[in-house]
């Protein structure tokens, strides 16, 4: 069951130095996904002819996009994939005629966002933007904007923004496929229970990862999305080389790589097609002398969630300890050296 920590309320709420807004943000998190996936989305019908979905995003928008796009195709049965940005920035763009377009932007404001909107709409596609800035550039451009509705977000590294976006698309996908809103009540439920509380895993997951100098974080379907996610809070808070790998992939070539100092996060969101592969992989790994740990809801006594609703209770479970390996290595979550919360790319 969950639990708290000895001689603490919750590590997300420790005044520390560092790390205060990040804490705060984090610990905000339960409340946005579940307004955001109950707020009424207020969107007008969409075009009837679309027959496929683009996702368009960078960083941990693009990870969030990863795990819509598992989730909606599931559900849809469309294609859907991420198309990059610089097909619009640098290049002259593709054509888009019956394509829907998700254009997910904490800020809105990066220039190779924009064009990548302001470009997908002249190649002929229904842009529908995912920003949590109200007036943006992205927005500006869009035929519509869902707003994430997450509020002010200070520290660099995205966390509720991240999660919000996840419950925006969820929500879409409810007004898509009205039966997939029964899904809706397991998550709320889910992030209601989550309040002040830390994984059972919270303790091992964490040694396993300070003890680390290379991270492989894998998962499969919705689940590699969040890795995706995990793997660059790694590297953005603890300056920790870590990568995302499905747990198809990681067997091919990046398995050599366990002759060398390794460890490994699972990441598992429950999806029974994928449990086969998960327990292969770990099965592999420990073999191989790895030190594997795994995360997954059900742990933390949570289950009947769908698939892309457990990778956001999994982000919302890992975001304490990433902040915990940051501070404890000396370092400020709030804000990481070279980054910065607008990322203006071309």
């Amino acid at each position: 069951m969950l639990f708290f920590r000895k001689n603490e309320k919750h590590d997300m709420s420790l005044n520390h130095a560092y790390g205060h807004h990040m804490a705060t943000e984090i610990s905000q998190a339960r409340e946005v996904f579940v307004k955001r996936l109950t707020s009424d989305i207020a969107l007008d019908p969409l075009p009837q002819a679309w027959n496929r979905v683009y996702t368009i995003a960078r960083g941990s928008s693009d990870a969030v996009a990863t795990i819509l796009s598992y989730e909606w195709m599931r559900v849809l049965n469309l294609p859907m994939t991420s198309l990059p940005p610089s097909i619009f920035s640098l290049g002259s763009g593709i054509q888009m005629d019956k394509a829907l377009c998700l254009v997910i932007s904490q800020s809105g404001s990066s220039h190779d966002l924009v064009s990548s909107t302001k470009g997908a709409v002249e190649r002929g596609a229904h842009v529908l933007a995912l920003t949590n800035q109200e007036a943006s550039p992205v927005e500006e451009h869009a035929h519509q904007t869902l707003p994430i509705l997450a509020g002010p977000e200070v520290a660099v590294p995205a966390t509720k923004t991240v999660i919000a976006s996840i419950a925006a698309g969820l929500a879409i996908l409810g007004q898509l496929a009205p039966e997939y809103r029964d899904t809706f009540y397991p998550a709320i439920q889910a992030f209601e229970r989550l309040k002040e509380r830390l994984h059972p895993r919270f303790d091992k997951t964490y040694k396993v990862l300070k003890e680390a100098e290379h991270v492989y974080v894998i998962g499969r379907g919705a689940g590699y999305g969040a890795a995706q996610e995990v793997a660059l809070k790694l590297k953005e808070c603890c300056s920790l080389h870590a990568e995302a790998y499905s747990a198809s992939e990681v067997l091919h070539g990046p398995l050599q790589l366990a002759k060398k100092p390794l460890s490994v996060l699972i990441l598992d969101t429950g999806e029974v097609c994928a449990e086969q592969s998960l327990e292969h992989v770990e099965q592999r790994l420990r073999a191989a002398k790895v030190n594997v740990v795994r995360m997954t809801p059900s742990l933390a006594d949570l289950s009947s969630l769908s698939p892309a609703a457990a990778a956001a209770v999994l982000l919302y479970l890992m975001y304490p300890i990433i902040r915990r390996l940051s501070l404890d290595a000396h370092l400020n979550p709030d804000r990481p050296d070279l980054l910065s919360k607008v990322t203006f790319t071309k």
